[in-house]
């Protein structure tokens, strides 16, 4: 009874995002407005939320570190996209080489803010306050204040084009999501062995089953209606890369739990060996380099680069980050959550635009959601301790 206590605790916020799905596919299919699971609008959500999923993976890293932010990724990503557009579209520069270009320019911008955070002490929320009003007028200045598109194919088809598409696409989307599932089942067995073996406590055989059976059905789910519509997304192959690269970074290096060593006591950290100003300045480096990533993805997405994009940005990154679980005060959260946060945040914006629903109020709904994760947050450890 208690570990099944447990394991809906931990699981609060997935039971949550299955909840509000078929609450807006029961209103969709009421109001005779479609359906939320359509394979069109499955693609989309993908299309859509991307840039969130990107955001949210690098700004739980912060946020590990202490409960910081970075307010400055909307604009970090206004900029990136500038030079993307000034030097695919105007100059023609080669596309690999404006690639590698702008994601230097990502990172050097978050080692900046870096710098200041971790080295010299400066409180996270000025810096990148700073930053977020410099970035975005240094990218005015750079754009004109016009906006630069079209984009060449041969850019847009890496970030918005799509695999497995044609004649088939069904079946071949399937068989990956076989393919998938196999290799998710595997790598679970064999991680629960080893921590068997290493004597570290581990779920019960049939909660682990049941997760595994779940998850599958996801997947192939997914896949199969992907492969109704266009195929599978390119951008879904980056994300898969992403989630899965910082899900082992953060919960199997030892820099990974570093970041929650620090959130959960900088000084006790710092005195048992741990260089926190390094782990710091790697935090919101990395913030750099994902913004600059997600700026890659929306150039391409909307075929053009603009003065207003990545408005708000690092709303969507932290809001998702704190619905999937990370605590306001740092050393809590996983890529997991943050995912689920951001899926969250996706059926949210999609369930209440297919609605109808007025634009002012869906910002406020999605203020009110925020605020009550964060009060789950903290009434949950006030009844711990």
């Amino acid at each position: 009874m208690d570990k099944a206590k447990e394991m809906l605790r931990k699981n609060t916020m997935l039971l949550a995002l299955i909840v509000i799905m078929l609450f807006f596919q029961t209103m969709i299919l009421a109001l005779g407005k479609g359906s939320l699971f359509s394979p069109s609008n499955v693609t989309n959500l993908f299309s859509q939320n991307a840039y969130v999923v990107i955001l949210a993976t690098g700004m739980l890293l912060c946020i590990l570190t202490g409960g910081n932010i970075d307010l400055s990724i909307g604009s970090i990503v206004a900029l990136v996209g500038a030079l993307a557009g000034t030097l695919i579209v105007n100059m023609k520069v080669n596309i690999y080489l404006s690639i590698i270009l702008c994601l230097l320019a990502g990172v050097l911008l978050g080692a900046w803010q870096a710098y200041w955070i971790a080295y010299k002490r400066i409180p996270a929320f000025i810096v990148t306050l700073a930053g977020m009003l410099t970035f975005r007028g240094v990218a005015l200045i750079l754009l004109q204040g016009l906006t630069i598109s079209p984009f060449p194919e041969e850019y847009t088809k890496y970030f918005n084009g799509y695999i497995a598409s044609g004649s088939g696409q069904l079946v071949v989307s399937v068989i990956i999501g076989i393919i998938i599932c196999a290799i998710l089942i595997g790598v679970q067995v064999i991680s629960r062995r080893n921590k068997i073996k290493k004597g570290v406590a581990v779920e019960s055989l049939f909660f682990m089953i049941v997760k595994l059976f779940l998850l599958c059905d996801v997947v192939l789910i997914i896949l199969a209606l992907l492969g109704q519509d266009k195929g599978i997304p390119v951008i879904l192959i980056l994300l898969t890369a992403v989630v899965l690269v910082y899900n082992y970074f953060t919960s199997n290096t030892v820099p990974g739990r570093h970041l929650y060593a620090m959130g959960g006591n900088e000084k006790a950290a710092s005195l048992s060996g741990i260089d926190t100003n390094k782990t710091l300045f790697f935090a919101y480096t990395n913030m750099g380099f994902l913004a600059a990533v997600a700026a890659l993805v929306c150039v391409s997405r909307f075929n053009s680069a603009a003065p207003t994009a990545g408005t708000n940005y690092e709303m969507d990154a932290i809001g998702a980050c704190y619905i999937g679980g990370a605590s306001a005060y740092g050393g809590v959260g996983t890529v997991g959550g943050a995912i689920i946060g951001a899926a969250f945040m996706g059926i949210l914006n999609n369930g209440m635009s297919i609605l109808g629903v007025d634009a002012n109020w869906q910002r406020a709904v999605k203020g009110l959601v925020l605020l009550a994760a964060v009060i789950f947050d903290v009434i949950s450890k006030k009844r711990k301790s």
